[in-house]
This record gives structure tokens, C-alpha cells and sequence, in this order.
């Protein structure tokens, strides 16, 4: 069975535009837990937090991470909070080398378009809090941790460091 990359961090970390384009410089399919999520209820996360809450949401993200976690030879992208369910982690990380992207809240609220993403929907100022609560799991549950750097050179880091472990 082929190994997974799996990505974990916070939420405009660059999981996503990262693990797209680590998935093409391998030629390895890309799987994001957010979009396998929307793509189960037809609906946005932030349409599903405001209908059913948090709790609904966590029990869909845990369905995908298991899902994505059967996958072979596979670049997955995870939601920021993947990090909150042991469970989640367990299965990712038990058939995927798990990398965190170590992007500085400062720079995430600074930066990325917080409108599409329930928990920090017109709080910038949460980011911080989210990064507080949640970094020593980001940090528990990866192999390595990347910081700074444009996605491309994100995606050769990770690359260059998955081919020389496995």
C-alpha cells in the first residue's frame, strides 16, 4: 500500500494550494477533507456550521478523514480543526506521513479571506486564539513542520523530505 502526504494546519495555512500543487509535482492524486465534506451535504462548511453547528460538522470532517485515509499514494488536505479528533489522526496518520504547515497567524490574518470560513467569519483577532488552543496538536501529530516560503517552495520542501523518509 502506497503512502499518503497529509496536511495539517491552520485554517489559510495553504493546505489546499499546497497540496494541490505537491499532488501535481508527484503526479499523485489530491484529496482536500473540506471539499469531500461539501461535496456529502451539496452544501459550504459555513452553510453547514450555521444549520447543524460544530458538532454535525466534526462527525463529517471525522467520515472524511477516514475516507481519505483509505486512499493510496495520496495528497491530502485537511481542515484546520482535523487536529481536534485523536480519532482523525490516528487514521490519517497510520497510512500517511503528516506535515504541518506552520503558517504564523499574523500572517494569516493579515492576509487570507476569512469569509468562507466559519470560525473566523469577521473575527480576524480568532485566528490567534485558534492557533493558541490548537499548535502543541498540529505539533504533536506531524513528522515535520514547514514555515514561510511561497506554496511552490512549500510543495518542493515537502516533496524533497517525504522522498528521502519513505
Amino acid at each position: 500500500m502506497g503512502k499518503n502526504i497529509v496536511l495539517i494546519g491552520l485554517p489559510g495555512s495553504g493546505k489546499s494550494t499546497v497540496g494541490q500543487l505537491l499532488a501535481e509535482k508527484l503526479g499523485r492524486p489530491f484529496l482536500d477533507t473540506d471539499a469531500m465534506a461539501e461535496a456529502r451535504e451539496g452544501r459550504a462548511i459555513s452553510a453547514i456550521f450555521a444549520a447543524e453547528g460544530e458538532a454535525y460538522f466534526r462527525n463529517l470532517e471525522t467520515a472524511c478523514a477516514k475516507e481519505a485515509a483509505a486512499a493510496e499514494d495520496t495528497v491530502i488536505a485537511t481542515g484546520g480543526g482535523i487536529v481536534l479528533r485523536r480519532e482523525n489522526m490516528d487514521a490519517l496518520g497510520k497510512t500517511g506521513a503528516v506535515y504541518f504547515l506552520d503558517r504564523s497567524p499574523g500572517e494569516i490574518a493579515s492576509g487570507v479571506d476569512v469569509s468562507g470560513r466559519p470560525l473566523l467569519a469577521g473575527q480576524r483577532e480568532m485566528i490567534f486564539r485558534l492557533h493558541k488552543e490548537r499548535i502543541a496538536l498540529y505539533r504533536r501529530y506531524a513528522r515535520a513542520a514547514f514555515a514561510g516560503g511561497t506554496p511552490e517552495e512549500l510543495a518542493e520542501a515537502i516533496a524533497l523530505m517525504f522522498e528521502m523518509t519513505e
